[in-house]
C-alpha cells in the first residue's frame, strides 16, 4: 500500500509514493515536508516537493541497509495560516500515518524552508525521534505574540542548518530558537553555511552529506562523523554556529 502512496477523503493530506533504495523491512521513516508560504490556500507547488526529492533520494540510498524510507509529505494547502499552523497539523497526521503503515519505527521530520518549521513545530509527535530544519522559515519576534515553541523538542535530537546569506528566511532566527531550545534539550545543534543562499546551492554535496550523517545516526545509531558529533556536545554558541566545512561527507568521517 505504501507503495503506491496513501490519501485520505478530498481535503485531507497525504502521503507521497515511497522512496526507498532496497526492498529490506522498514527500519526508520523520513518524513520530507516541502516549503510553503506564510498564508496562503492555495494547492502546494510541485516544485517545492521536488527540492526535497533529491534529499530524500540520498536519505533512502544511504540509509538502504537498514531500511530507511522517505516519503513526501502532501500539505492540504501551501499556507501556514496564523494559529491553524496546517503544516505542523499535516505533519502530525503524517507521522500517524507512518505509524499506520510501518508500526512502531523512528521517525525523522525533514523540512525545508517553512517545512523546517512544520517539522520543528510537530517534533513532539510520539513516533518522531529527531528533527532537520534546513534553512527553516520563522516568524520574526513579536512583543505581543508568544515564541515560536521548543518544549516540543524535548527527548528529540535537532539538527538546524542554515545559510548565512540567505535573504528568504533569517538564519538569526533560527539561531534563537536553537539557543532557547538548547537550554533544555542538550542533543541541539545548528550548522552555518558561509557565504551560501536560501537554496544552499554552493554546498549542496555538503548539506545532503550531513543531513544523511544527521538522518541515519539518530534513526539507526550509526557513528555521527566528528564534526556533527562536536556540535552536539558543544555548548552554545559554539554548538549553534558551527561552520559546514567544505568537503564535509569525503574526508570528514573518522
Amino acid at each position: 500500500m505504501a507503495q503506491q502512496g496513501t490519501a485520505g477523503p478530498a481535503g485531507t493530506p497525504r502521503l507521497g509514493r515511497v522512496i526507498k533504495a532496497a526492498p529490506s523491512a522498514v527500519g526508520g521513516v523520513a518524513l520530507l515536508l516541502p516549503g510553503g508560504a506564510e498564508t496562503s490556500t492555495r494547492r502546494p507547488s510541485p516544485l517545492a516537493a521536488g527540492a526535497v526529492r533529491a534529499l530524500g533520494r540520498r536519505l533512502a540510498h544511504d540509509g538502504r541497509a537498514d531500511g530507511l524510507a522517505a516519503h513526501v509529505v502532501r500539505y492540504r494547502c501551501r499556507g501556514w495560516n496564523g494559529a491553524q499552523a496546517q503544516l505542523a497539523e499535516d505533519t502530525a497526521w503524517a507521522a500517524d500515518e507512518v505509524v499506520r503503515l510501518y508500526g512502531d519505527v523512528p521517525v525523522c521530520l525533514a523540512g525545508v524552508d517553512m517545512g523546517g518549521r512544520a517539522a520543528l513545530r510537530a517534533a513532539g509527535h510520539r513516533a518522531v525521534n529527531s528533527v532537520l530544519a534546513i534553512a527553516p522559515w520563522l516568524p520574526e519576534d513579536d512583543m505581543a505574540a508568544p515564541p515560536e515553541p521548543v518544549k516540543q523538542l524535548a527527548g528529540r535530537r535537532v539538527l538546524i542548518v542554515h545559510g548565512t546569506n540567505d535573504e528568504r528566511t533569517d538564519p538569526e532566527l533560527s539561531f534563537r530558537l536553537a539557543e532557547r531550545a538548547k537550554k533544555t534539550n542538550r542533543d541541539v545543534c545548528r550548522f552555518e553555511v558561509h557565504s551560501d543562499g536560501h537554496r544552499l546551492h554552493q554546498h549542496q554535496d555538503e548539506v545532503l552529506a550531513l543531513a544523511s550523517d544527521f538522518v541515519r545516526g539518530t534513526l539507526f545509531g550509526t557513528d555521527f562523523a566528528r564534526p556533527l558529533e562536536d556540535a552536539l556536545a558543544a555548548p552554545p554558541p559554539l554548538g549553534l554556529r558551527m561552520p559546514l566545512a567544505s568537503g564535509f561527507g569525503r574526508s570528514l568521517r573518522r
